[in-house]
């Protein structure tokens, strides 16, 4: 029985780099991505973005349309900043972007610089939620939103993976799973609001005909998405 090889996040995202896409691609970000753009600002003319751990620059593009005039994108991945850059090309003369190479538990950028902090499908990534929390308080400015989402931790119970396939090989980027009780502590500790909590379900619109998935999966939330506020 063969096993997927679970990688580091830098070396996972150096392979899935060339064939991610900037849009929700599965039945799942489908899901964490309709909750997250609910919770989003309508409206963010003057309003200052960072997307912490960017990707592709997903939620970059959405910060765009929305009217974002001023937007940088923070991600660990050169390759996948590499991505970003050129799926953000179209709207260089259009609005102030910046993508800078940095960790989300690290991040390259003063405090108090975003009126609005995305971070979508990331701390995951990183086992200490409270350090990274830390950091996205810390270059928010008071009164500001952080949006955050993460795969939910059902599913991490259930068995399942952060998987890709790369020239017929599936391989797994490293995830851990973060209690709501986790992210409920660490934002009292840091001053963060927890102001809004979506569980978003699978929509079975979503899901190709003839895909090979975990039934359980529609009938269980896939995502967890908080708004919170940085008080101070």
């Amino acid at each position: 029985m063969s096993t997927t090889p679970v990688l580091e996040p830098a070396k996972a995202y150096a392979l899935w780099a060339a064939s991610y896409p900037a849009h929700a691609h599965n039945p799942v970000m489908q899901a964490e991505e309709r909750a997250m753009l609910s919770l989003m600002p309508s409206a963010l003319h003057d309003v200052t973005v960072l997307d912490a751990g960017c990707g592709s620059g997903r939620y970059m593009l959405h910060a765009l349309r929305r009217g974002a005039t001023q937007v940088a994108g923070v991600d660990l991945s050169h390759d996948m900043l590499a991505r970003a850059h050129d799926e953000l090309d179209a709207w260089q003369d259009q609005a102030m972007l910046s993508l800078v190479q940095g960790e989300v538990s690290a991040l390259p950028l003063p405090d108090a610089w975003a009126d609005l902090t995305l971070c979508g499908l990331v701390l995951g990534h990183e086992a200490r939620l409270r350090e990274s929390l830390a950091e996205l308080h810390r270059v928010t400015r008071p009164g500001g939103i952080v949006l955050c989402s993460d795969f939910h931790p059902i599913g991490h119970a259930l068995g399942w993976l952060r998987d890709f396939k790369v020239d017929g090989r599936r391989y797994a980027a490293y995830h851990v799973s973060h209690l709501y009780s986790h992210w409920h502590a660490a934002c009292a500790e840091l001053g963060l609001v927890i102001e809004r909590v979506l569980e978003p379900m699978l929509d079975p619109a979503d899901i190709p005909a003839g895909a090979h998935f975990d039934p359980v999966a529609l009938h269980v939330p896939v995502a967890l998405v908080l708004r919170l506020r940085r008080l101070s």
